[in-house]
């Protein structure tokens, strides 16, 4: 799509599953660049040998505010950033390491997506406006009993995203909140949703619908549709409205 076609963009997370498969489909659809990040640089390997100097690696631990500050300082010129990576903890609300489990996902999930957005959100200003891109989840419009603190953490980050979306409206910042249901990747399998899974290349492609037809919500695969066409109405008229002007 011509919406990426020259774009230069960055994604944590790119070393597998979901982000891996961003970074590809962008390239393929003609992004200049991509800052591929991850915290093991050494898992980005094949990427860049498949694809040469349009790869960068670069070092991003959300867990590690500075190597996030490091990086936008290295990233000076992208466009397009996709905040993807996350963990997820199968965790029962009533479980004895249930709050253990959600602080460690709160970190990555939440403050991990606060950071990414402060460090890139004068970037991505300094370049135009841009497009800044989370991965939350299904999970954070409905909760999940066997895995209810990433539901928790993804329902945080989720809220997040809505406030950065007005945050960065008046520098021209387009924010996309991007909810997958069950996507082929090892956090399904590790969910239980291997049978049900469906390919990752639907994320991309409904990231690139989201940025040409400037939406903000993104259901891109068969149950996160299903969702999302009862959802539209709430996420049209309360969501995506400005309730402030009354």
């Amino acid at each position: 799509m011509d919406i990426i076609k020259n774009r230069t963009v960055l994604v944590t997370g790119a070393n597998r599953g979901i982000g891996k498969s961003i970074v590809e489909t962008f390239l393929q659809e003609g992004a200049k660049k991509i800052y591929a990040a991850s915290r093991d640089l050494s898992t980005l390997n094949s990427l860049q040998s498949q694809y040469g100097d349009k790869i960068t690696p670069l070092h991003i631990d959300l867990n590690k505010p500075e190597t996030i500050d490091a990086a936008a300082a290295i990233a000076t010129d992208v466009d397009v950033v996709v905040n993807n990576a996350g963990m997820l903890n199968i965790e029962q609300p009533l479980s004895v390491s249930a709050v253990d489990a959600f602080k460690e996902e709160m970190e990555v999930n939440v403050y991990g997506l606060m950071r990414v957005a402060k460090s890139f959100a004068p970037v991505l200003k300094a370049n135009g406006g841009g497009t800044l891109i989370q991965l939350n989840s299904l999970a954070s419009i409905k909760s999940f009993a066997d895995f209810s603190t990433y539901s928790a953490s993804k329902a945080a980050s989720y809220s997040i995203t809505q406030s950065l979306r007005d945050a960065l409206q008046e520098q021209g910042t387009q924010v996309i909140s991007v909810h997958p249901g069950p996507i082929a990747t090892d956090m399904a399998d590790s969910a239980g949703f291997t049978e049900m899974a469906e390919p990752t290349e639907l994320v991309p492609q409904g990231i690139l619908a989201a940025m040409t037809k400037n939406e903000f919500h993104v259901f891109p695969d068969t149950m996160s549709k299903q969702v999302g066409g009862v959802y539209e109405s709430f996420a049209t008229n309360i969501v995506e409205a400005n309730l402030m002007e009354g």
